[in-house]
């Protein structure tokens, strides 16, 4: 197995037929690589997608590793075939790494950010939710959305009115002493960050409206790039980050 050159032959180019994880890079080590693997193998299962070699698609995200710490995006597509639809005969999977330098979120994580809500809802397909799939089109339209407003981030709702998530990270709320985290069994990606929190913290999956957060004490996002940031204002509600900031020392997120 080998990384592939890009293509406009190929299925994810031409359909967003793949998926793909982006890693952080820390000490020259890509950090949760175990859970950004778990993940991928559950996609490609789910989307029947065949299967790549995982113990060498290690090895080669570890050998794309060219600085002490960055990004790095694993692309997995179903490879490259004929025009249409249909996945028969389709000669992949193929896999593209590319490499980026790390965002600084450290400003986000110290202060906090502030969120309005999202006017776009995320439309309902339990087939596709939780999967980080080659088919972004609604999170370039929040982008686009959350750019002509002065906000950090926006809340995304699917269309029966839900918290899902934000534009590119989780969501997570802290009430009566208990974390909550929304259920994404019909949109929504099950980030490697949410993954790796609710393995440590009792964590429970909810359906809750904007109705709910009313009775929130405290909210943060994450992903597996920004790591855990207090959200400090939900339109023209103040929150208090000091659980939040307590939660950061504890898991060193």
């Amino acid at each position: 197995m080998q990384v592939t050159t890009p293509s406009v032959g190929d299925r994810s180019f031409q359909f967003g037929d793949g998926l793909f994880s982006t890693i952080k890079v820390t000490d020259g080590r890509p950090e949760l690589w175990a859970l950004h693997q778990s993940r991928l193998q559950q996609g490609v299962e789910r989307l029947g997608i065949k299967a790549p070699d995982w113990q060498q698609l290690a090895i080669l995200v570890q050998q794309a590793v060219t600085a002490e710490s960055q990004v790095i995006k694993v692309v997995i597509s179903r490879g490259h075939a004929g025009r249409g639809y249909s996945p028969v005969g389709v000669d992949g999977p193929d896999i593209y790494i590319s490499t980026a330098a790390l965002p600084d979120y450290q400003l986000w994580q110290q202060q906090g950010i502030r969120l309005d809500v999202a006017t776009l809802q995320l439309a309902c397909q339990p087939a596709l939710a939780g999967l980080k799939h080659n088919n972004r089109l609604e999170q370039v339209l929040l982008k686009q959305e959350l750019a002509a407003t002065e906000w950090d981030d926006l809340l995304v709702l699917d269309q029966l009115g839900y918290i899902t998530e934000a534009t590119a990270a989780n969501v997570f709320f802290y009430r009566q002493q208990q974390w909550f985290t929304p259920q994404l069994q019909r949109a929504g990606v099950a980030g490697v960050m949410r993954a790796h929190l609710m393995a440590q913290l009792a964590v429970s999956e909810v359906n809750w409206t904007l109705s709910e957060l009313e009775q929130v004490d405290a909210m943060f996002l994450c992903n597996a790039l920004c790591g855990v940031v207090p959200v400090r204002q939900l339109q023209q509600r103040i929150f208090d980050i000091s659980a939040v900031q307590q939660l950061q020392q504890e898991l060193l997120c």
